[in-house]
């Protein structure tokens, strides 16, 4: 060991990034020598709230789902002794469709009949039991694990394979699309879009890509728990985070690998550390090491392209609305790859989001490469384009809020998320048969080294998160 890395700070785990997968991985690990890096002065990344013009605003992810007995979500939870401070959703989202109308509940038998009187199918009740169960057989699987680069590892994966293959079969090879015409022929082109704008939320894509199991983990979430976080999301990362250590407002600059452990140089110091976990977009990974040998392995996972284009709002009312909604139009959206987008309200109650009036996130989504070839003037003349264009539909569907109620607007593309949090794609590639055997595990062909996130095994949102953090968190303590 050199001289310069005697005198360095040393750590036993850093954490680079304070997003969902960072912060639950922090908090499991809360009484280790433990640091978290985070590049802005906000804690969460896309799960964070920040401040602008003097209001609250949550910048990405605004649903928690899960936290109910025997779910991955609340058990982490009860593990790191966190009781959040959260209000359940009665209606986990108000899909709107012209003059159509659909609640997404957690009551089976009241959604398929209000589905019934909109998109009537004398096969809805196969299809959507089908979804449910599958979605209440794999939140039961016992062994959910996915490791690579040991014998260790494939061996525990080999046993999580073998389980999954018992429980599903052939569900598991089946395309969601293919389920959807067999199950539900002669499908209504708006019954379809229902599905699928529902499916871009938490799957980021649309049954053409997705399998039988994935579509059913998207479509059931609004079967459990669905939650508002009082104060928002990024108070729950901040409450996960209360008992770590974080360095805030300090980026991480490159990684060299030094014999067992690794140096971490920030814009602010340097580091040597034993155990490094990624919560970075695995594709873009490779930016941060000098290793020739670990920038390879990173540069081997494709990226991810697809984004999210985000409008907020502060209203100066303050009314009793539901919390999330699902607006789907009969016309694609301008600069973007959807027709729909997913308005979040803030709770009439919540004292710091609602303050003075109503705060909103509303989202759909875009290519990242998209907003990245355009000159200044033209990314600002799209922009604009594309909130105007959201901010007016959405008027068409809220007649209770009016232009006049509008005290701030403005939006974000996937520049404005690199330049705050690092990353300029939202979720990982979908999970189907042709990606299962490429994705990334949470561990590293190199010893110390974990990458943690919605871009990693085996999802995105808090519940797909989390069971990468759990299968994390055994690596980190195995013996």
């Amino acid at each position: 060991m050199s001289l310069k890395e005697l005198i360095m700070k040393k750590i036993d785990i850093a954490i680079i990034g304070s997003g969902i997968g960072g912060s639950l991985t922090a908090a499991l690990n809360k009484n280790k020598d433990i640091v978290v890096f985070e590049k802005d002065h906000n804690l969460g990344g896309c799960a964070s709230t920040f401040k602008r013009f003097g209001a609250y605003f949550n910048s990405g992810a605004t649903t928690f789902v899960g936290y109910e007995d025997g779910h991955i979500i609340k058990n982490i939870f009860d593990k790191v002794g966190l009781k959040p401070d959260i209000l359940q959703s009665e209606i986990a989202i108000r899909n709107i469709q012209g003059n159509k109308k659909i609640d997404r509940i957690q009551n089976f038998e009241e959604f398929l009949t209000q589905l019934n009187n909109v998109y009537y199918h004398k096969n809805n009740r196969a299809f959507w039991t089908k979804i449910k169960q599958i979605d209440e057989k794999f939140w039961k699987l016992k062994h959910i694990y996915f490791a690579k680069y040991s014998l260790k590892a494939f061996l525990k994966s080999s046993i999580f394979i073998a389980e999954i293959l018992k429980e599903f079969k052939t569900d598991l090879f089946i395309n969601a699309d293919k389920f959807i015409n067999d199950t539900l022929p002669n499908i209504s082109d708006e019954y379809k879009a229902f599905i699928d704008s529902q499916l871009l939320i938490t799957l980021q894509t649309t049954s053409q890509n997705a399998t039988l199991l994935s579509m059913s983990l998207g479509l059931a979430y609004p079967f459990h728990k669905v939650f508002y976080v009082n104060g928002g999301m990024g108070k729950l990362i901040e409450d996960l985070l209360k008992d770590v250590k974080v360095n805030k407002n300090e980026q991480v600059i490159s990684i060299l690998r030094s014999d067992k452990q690794y140096i971490l140089k920030t814009t602010k110091d340097e580091y040597l550390c034993n155990k490094v976990v990624l919560n970075s977009t695995i594709f873009d990974s490779s930016k941060l090491f000098e290793d020739e040998k670990i920038k390879s392995y990173f540069q081997g996972f494709k990226f991810g392209d697809q984004s999210a284009f985000v409008v907020y709002l502060k209203l100066n009312i303050k009314k009793e609305l539901i919390h999330h909604y699902k607006i789907v139009l009969n016309k694609q959206i301008p600069n973007c790859i959807s027709n729909s987008f997913f308005v979040s309200l803030s709770d009439i109650n919540d004292e710091k989001m609602s303050k003075d009036g109503l705060s909103l996130t509303i989202s759909t989504h875009s290519k990242a490469i998209f907003w990245e070839g355009l000159t200044k003037k033209e990314y600002e003349e799209k922009k604009e384009e594309t909130k105007e264009f959201i901010i007016k539909e959405f008027l068409k569907y809220f007649d209770t809020v009016k232009e006049e109620n509008i005290t701030r607007s403005f939006a974000a593309t996937s520049k404005t998320f690199y330049s705050f949090i690092n990353r300029t794609n939202c979720g990982g590639k979908p999970i189907n048969i042709k990606s299962a055997f490429s994705l990334p595990s949470c561990n590293t062909p190199f010893k110390g080294l974990y990458n943690v996130g919605d871009t990693v095994f085996a999802g995105q949102g808090w519940p797909g998160v989390a069971i990468g953090v759990n299968v994390l968190n055994k690596e980190l303590n195995k013996i």
